[in-house]
């Protein structure tokens, strides 16, 4: 878990955020919907929703993914950026788009029963078939 004050931004630079207090590790999500919109898996951390500052808002397009939840990307430059589930006070932010030195570390890997069939995971992190974001069903 990542402490203290986080920024980040899009390709492009219309979009900018800072994420204040603890981050959660991150997430390798593996679904069917991250590998489609991000070419691979999505690496998300997240932030109370009270603690994320946002520059640029009016540039990031949210996409009704299902109805479970959105996909926030700038709206110039295609960044996909964010991820929220419907009702809730956190937001994931998508760990490449912060800037350096993040203070990330990987925390597990989800929904790895679909997962590209070209590669593999080999970090030793945990693996998990799916996650409702409380329980997990282990691999």
């Amino acid at each position: 878990m990542a402490d203290g004050n986080h920024s980040g931004s899009c390709l492009c630079g219309r979009v900018r955020f800072t994420a204040a207090g603890p981050l959660r590790g991150v997430i390798f999500c593996h679904c069917t919907q991250c590998r489609k919109q991000s070419g691979h898996h999505y690496a998300a951390t997240d932030v109370a929703d009270g603690d994320l500052t946002l520059t640029g808002s009016e540039n990031i397009t949210w996409y009704v993914a299902s109805d479970r939840a959105r996909r926030g990307f700038c709206r110039t430059c295609g960044s996909a950026l964010f991820w929220k589930a419907n009702g809730s006070a956190r937001t994931s932010i998508l760990a490449g788009a912060f800037d350096k030195p993040s203070g990330l570390a990987g925390e597990r890997h989800i929904f790895v029963a679909a997962k590209g069939d070209y590669y593999d995971i080999a970090d030793g992190l945990p693996q998990d078939d799916g996650y409702d974001g409380t329980r997990m069903r282990r691999r």
